[in-house]
């Protein structure tokens, strides 16, 4: 059987609309998705980035939540490099007394770390692309030269108080578990309990894209995993291993349960959808040449670029894992990643120029991939 989908909104802005605009289209996509049968709605966390508005997830998954009855709201993934386990329990158990039951809290890793390890940094030797039963590993991307521009040091000086020095990931974790389990007791003695935020029926997760602190933390915990496909494909299988390797059960969770997010772009032929899909390598280019994410451009202004042989190199490994066709295309590629990483769900992540296409995408995959699922359970019936 099937997956379940999910969503993921970096609530993107295209070329010639607002920020207004991009939170109405996702409004209106949230809803629609939950129609569709989608498990969840998860919006990510960026900065500094002229075309994305989801820089805040929790006010954004507020509207969501508003706007929706039945789907899971969640983030994907709070960046805890720059928040506090304070500030994250409080915001979220904020939204679990409004939407009880509905929350999902993912929890980042991210930049501003002193010492931390960063996937794909660079100083390995490179890997070659290779394909593990129909599903493309390419060659890791190194994320150095970014992490080196001023516009990222500008972030990291704009988005933490002066002189602020981030604990590492796992204590930022146990933090976090402990305030709502309401267990916190630092090294004195002294207690703290968090209201609203203690005792929040919040499902709680981590999304990481190597097999590193992430991985191994959402293991020992017991914890579900959202592997990064989308954003890392070279480290997927890496993640998902690693994971799997360190899980300990739980009262809770007695086995592991894995995620993989993968972009997609859907039409009724694969020459439609890579019509649609033109302007993403890009907007991808925008990013890893830090300049921040660009709005999202249309076929037309996406084929007005020159493309150098080292701009192509530079988004290769996103766009060549981008599953971009007809719905019988894409529900293959899906299969094989879903077999591949033995995904205990699918996270989806679209973006077009026209939201009607964006929708469409979304309506489409679910009515290809769900069809089966049907069948099988009038089978089983």
């Amino acid at each position: 059987m099937r997956p379940p989908l999910s969503v993921l909104d970096l609530v993107p802005i295209t070329s010639g609309s607002t920020a207004r605009d991009a939170l109405l289209c996702s409004i209106d996509l949230a809803r629609r998705t939950e129609r569709a049968g989608y498990r969840r709605y998860w919006i990510a966390e960026h900065h500094l980035n002229p075309g994305v508005a989801g820089t805040a997830p929790a006010v954004v998954m507020s509207v969501i939540a508003n706007a929706t009855s039945t789907i899971r709201v969640g983030s994907g993934a709070v960046q805890m490099g720059h928040h506090t386990p304070l500030s994250v329990v409080e915001q979220f158990g904020l939204l679990d007394a409004a939407y009880p039951g509905r929350i999902d809290l993912g929890l980042g890793r991210s930049g501003f770390r002193r010492g931390a390890r960063t996937p794909f940094t660079g100083g390995e030797p490179k890997a070659p692309h290779r394909t593990e039963r129909g599903v493309l590993i390419p060659s890791p991307f190194s994320l150095a030269p970014l992490l080196r521009s001023p516009r990222f040091k500008l972030q990291g000086k704009l988005i933490q108080q002066p002189g602020a020095e981030t604990p590492p990931y796992s204590e930022q974790v146990d933090d976090v578990l402990r305030l709502i389990a309401g267990t916190y007791c630092d090294a004195a003695g002294t207690v703290a309990h968090i209201v609203p935020g203690e005792g929040a029926a919040l499902e709680v997760w981590i999304v990481g894209s190597s097999g590193g602190e992430s991985a191994t933390v959402a293991g020992t915990h017991a914890l579900p995993f959202a592997a990064n496909y989308h954003v890392a494909p070279a480290g997927v299988l890496e993640a998902v291993d690693a994971y799997r390797t360190a899980f300990q059960s739980s009262p809770e969770r007695s086995r592991p349960y894995v995620a993989v997010s993968v972009d997609v772009v859907v039409a009724p032929s694969d020459e439609e959808a890579r019509e649609l899909s033109a302007g993403y390598g890009l907007w991808v280019r925008s990013i890893r040449t830090a300049s921040g994410a660009i709005p999202f451009p249309t076929p037309a202004e996406a084929a007005q670029h020159e493309w150098s042989d080292e701009d192509r190199q530079l988004v290769a490994d996103r766009v060549d894992t981008q599953f971009v066709g007809s719905p019988t295309t894409v529900v293959g590629h899906l299969e094989a990643l879903a077999d591949e990483t033995g995904a205990d769900e699918l996270i989806l992540t679209t973006i077009t120029h026209d939201h009607h296409d964006r929708v469409r995408s979304y309506e489409l995959i679910a009515e290809a991939w769900g069809h089966e699922r049907r069948q099988v359970t009038a089978l089983s019936a």
